[in-house]
């Protein structure tokens, strides 16, 4: 069965990383680069996470523009799996998929939505009427020069 090493990154800049095994590792298979998925398969609730990415067995990187759940021998140019040393290198190189299968081993992922606060917001302060006690000072009415 599937066994998956989740790199779970935040916002701020931390990362997280989680191991997933059998039937904890399920919900993920099938799933593409670019999907939201809800947090809770990797034990944090109330949060969202996208998929940007991930390596297989023997380590060749999962690339957006490949279909399937594959590996692939094609030609790049720049991006995922290929950093050209001059301008306009081209090169074959093997990449896996879009899809998550049970070759993948690390699965990258990034937070998109945090949980939102329990708390509720706080209610605007309202001027309180003042009591009978502290009674403002009143001031007479403006004298009309007539």
């Amino acid at each position: 069965m599937a066994k998956f090493k989740l790199i779970v990154s935040d916002p701020d800049g931390t990362s997280k990383a989680i191991e997933l095994e059998e039937t904890r590792a399920a919900p993920l298979i099938g799933r593409r680069i670019g999907e939201v998925l809800d947090a809770s398969v990797a034990g944090m609730p109330g949060k969202k996470m996208q998929i940007t990415g991930g390596s297989d067995k023997d380590g060749f990187p999962m690339r957006p523009s490949v279909h399937g759940g594959v590996r692939r021998r094609v030609i790049l140019s720049g991006g995922v799996g290929f950093n050209p040393q001059s301008e306009g290198a081209r090169r074959r190189k093997t990449v896996r998929g879009n899809v998550i299968t049970d070759d993948i081993v690390q699965i990258n992922l990034k937070i998109v939505e945090k949980e939102k606060s329990k708390e509720a917001p706080k209610p605007k302060e309202k001027k309180e009427k003042p009591s009978a006690k502290e009674s403002p000072k009143e001031t007479p009415p403006p004298a009309s020069n007539a």
